[in-house]
């Protein structure tokens, strides 16, 4: 199953569809989180930048956080979880690994984990890849 940018932009929306009429109604208001605001967590030639980790108006958790990825590095090895990502990659290029298979990433392309499946990134290049994750669902890892 192919999903394209515009898919994604009807993921949440949908998905908070689904929830009980009587979840939660508390959640992140409107905020801007500025790029130079957000901590740096070094991590030897990795960074990472946490966004947010809250919930909906509606009690949907979601959590976004971004990371610099150095030549060569992986952030962890392959896991799986049950929370959905979506993970946006900024500049560079990654080699992403998910339910068997490997796939070449470019500044600008978009991939879609769903639950419970193994999957896990390295970059490839020469260069620092920059991407955003948000997790979508509870049961973090």
């Amino acid at each position: 199953m192919s999903i394209t940018r515009r898919d994604l932009s009807f993921l949440l929306p949908a998905l908070a569809a689904t929830l009980p009429a009587d979840a939660a109604t508390s959640g992140l208001g409107a905020t801007v989180f500025r790029y130079e605001d957000l901590p740096v967590k070094p991590n030897g030639q990795n960074k990472g930048r946490a966004v947010f980790d809250t919930t909906t108006h509606s009690g949907f958790a979601v959590e976004l956080h971004m990371t610099e990825l150095g030549s060569g590095q992986a952030p962890h090895a392959p896991h799986s979880h049950v929370h959905e990502e979506v993970l946006l990659l900024r500049r560079g290029i990654l080699d992403a690994t998910f339910g068997g298979k490997t796939a070449r990433l470019t500044a600008g392309s978009v991939i879609y984990m769903e639950s419970n499946m193994e999957h896990g990134w390295r970059n490839p290049g020469t260069e620092p890849a920059e991407y955003f994750v948000i997790a979508l669902g509870k049961g973090k890892a």
